[in-house]
This record gives C-alpha cells, sequence and structure tokens, in this order.
C-alpha cells in the first residue's frame, strides 16, 4: 500500500502547463489555474505556463521545446484529449513521446470510473517521457485536472511516496542519451 515516508526530505520539481484550447486565455483557463494551484501548493514550482490553440504541430513543439530544457522536470497538458476533430493533443504527445507510461491512462480511467462513471470512456488521458522529462496530457475539465493531480500525480510527485514514485527515478530517465 502507499505511504509517505516522512524519514526522507521532499524533492521539488519544476512543472510546466500547458492548456490546450481554440478560445481560453489565462483570464479563464479554470483546468490551468486548478493544475497551477495544486502544483504550488504541493510545494513544486511552475517552471511556465502557456496557452496554445488545439493545433498538433504548435503543440507538440511545444512539449519538444519544453523537454529540452534544463528548467523543467514534467510537463502537464490540459485540453484536447477527447474524441472531436479537434482533439489532438494526444497525438501531439505520442509525436514527442520517447516511452509512453502506458499504465496511467488506465489508472485514470479507474480514477474517473469512480467519479464519472462510464463517462471516463470519453477520455485518452496518456503519459510518457522525452527528454528525461515526463508529460502528461490531461482532459479540459477541472474536475479531471483535480482528480489526476490529486490521485495520482500529488503521490508520484513526491519523492518520499512509496514504494515508488517519478521523482526517484528521474535521473536515470536520460541515461540512454548519455551512453557512449
Amino acid at each position: 500500500m502507499s505511504r509517505i515516508d516522512d524519514t526522507k526530505k521532499f524533492v521539488p520539481i519544476r512543472i510546466a502547463v500547458l492548456t490546450v484550447s481554440d478560445n481560453r486565455s489565462l483570464a479563464d483557463d479554470k483546468s490551468g489555474q486548478v493544475l497551477v494551484d495544486r502544483i504550488a501548493a504541493a510545494g513544486h514550482t511552475v517552471a511556465d505556463r502557456q496557452i496554445l490553440p488545439d493545433e498538433r504541430d504548435q503543440i507538440a513543439a511545444q512539449l519538444r521545446a519544453w523537454s529540452e530544457m534544463a528548467e523543467v522536470d514534467a510537463i502537464v497538458s490540459t485540453g484536447g484529449t477527447g474524441l472531436t476533430g479537434r482533439d489532438v493533443t494526444v497525438e501531439a504527445h505520442r509525436d514527442v513521446y520517447e516511452k509512453e507510461i502506458d499504465a496511467f491512462g488506465t489508472i485514470f480511467t479507474i480514477v474517473s470510473m469512480q467519479k464519472i462513471g462510464t463517462s471516463a470512456v470519453q477520455s485518452r488521458a496518456t503519459a510518457g517521457v522525452a527528454n528525461g522529462t515526463y508529460l502528461f496530457a490531461l482532459p479540459g475539465s477541472p474536475g479531471a485536472c483535480k482528480d489526476a493531480w490529486d490521485e495520482i500525480l500529488l503521490k508520484q510527485f513526491d519523492y518520499r511516496h512509496r514504494p515508488c514514485n517519478f521523482v526517484e527515478i528521474m535521473p536515470r530517465l536520460d541515461e540512454h542519451l548519455r551512453r557512449k
């Protein structure tokens, strides 16, 4: 069972937040703000925040740029994970991933099922790794962002979380790039 090991010191990470929307601005970006507020409350740093339209190439370019920055440890996007023709965030993420974190979507679906029942089937939440950086694509609703953060990311971004967490393996995410 998961738990926090209080003998270990908390290690803050730097997280960039990307909202994908054709019509939101910072003033009305509730989902992005949910993430920013939770990241800060958890003791992490918001490394950057952007809003981009539902354009696959633009999304992938921003993900690549952030994943190549030493100042960004993780990227969380919100929006564009549904089934409509303009929903291209998942495809943009997969254009960038070196490895997919397959279980993230499954766990997110389990969490969502408890809140919204079978409507969870419409989400295509995904996660992966690129350039030693974690990338997560969440649905565009504030509720989905709260659920993903509170039930999954808060714990996995806490170095003290046991039996394991994302932070403790961060130094090894790009070891294949350092091999000669």
